[in-house]
């Protein structure tokens, strides 16, 4: 029999829900980073020609939007947690006080599931004394009570993901020289776009045209949508 690759193995090594906690949180943080700052940076242009007046705008977005990202994941991903740990909590109790109907239960669902009642039966009296908690709480609520999802973590990823992604369109707004910073800060955005959503398809393993071109197509729009609005703006004004 030929020995398995690495490659082959990987999918079904270490923590899933932990990786795609870090996928979720960086790939929303980095292409919000550039979207947002890249429409403020492009709707400004279409006001004003004044390149510290533009850059100042990228970098206030910048700073508040990635404050804003960290808190907002620390929020959401904390209050996921509390809950996680409500349920576990709640599991530890009916452990405690009616074991044997909890034994019961956790056979049905693995019968449920497809085994015949007595390898079912015998399955859930094995994972009960090994870990109790652990073999309810994958099959009924599908938590790891080892392993609950971390705020500090996603807040993290999302921090950083916005403020790499912010760069991106401050450099190409302000490097160029005036008659070429829509243009080349329109095309750095989208290369970066498609980059990230080819990049979270792949980590994420799923088809790559999908998340690109939504990418793509969701970065085109909000930048003509804010470019547009600031060139009113600066006629009106």
């Amino acid at each position: 029999m030929s020995e398995q690759t690495p490659e082959h193995d990987e999918p079904h090594r270490g923590n899933i829900g932990r990786r795609l906690n870090w996928l979720r949180a960086g790939v929303l943080g980095g292409n919000d980073g550039i979207v947002s700052t890249a429409g403020i940076v492009l709707g400004v242009a279409g006001a004003t020609a004044s390149r510290s007046t533009i850059l100042t705008a990228g970098i206030a977005g910048l700073a508040a939007g990635a404050m804003s990202m960290a808190v907002g994941e620390y929020v959401s991903v904390s209050s996921q947690r509390d809950t996680e740990k409500a349920l576990l909590a709640k599991e530890r109790g009916e452990l405690r006080d009616t074991p044997d109907e909890e034994l019961e239960e956790l056979t049905q669902m693995y019968a449920a599931k497809g085994l015949s009642q007595e390898l079912a039966a015998d399955v859930a009296v094995q994972l009960t004394a090994h870990d109790a908690l652990g073999a309810h709480a994958e099959v009924e609520l599908g938590i790891n009570p080892g392993n609950l999802t971390s705020p500090w973590h996603a807040a993290f990823a999302s921090l950083v993901a916005f403020t790499l992604g912010s760069l991106l369109p401050l450099v190409a707004i302000t490097v160029p020289p005036p008659s070429l910073r829509v243009p080349v800060t329109v095309v750095a955005v989208l290369v970066a776009l498609g980059i990230t959503g080819v990049t979270s398809g792949r980590v994420g393993r799923t088809p790559l045209a999908r998340p690109f071109w939504r990418n793509v197509i969701g970065g085109s729009v909000a930048m003509g949508v804010t470019y547009g609005i600031g060139t009113l703006v600066g006629i009106a004004i």
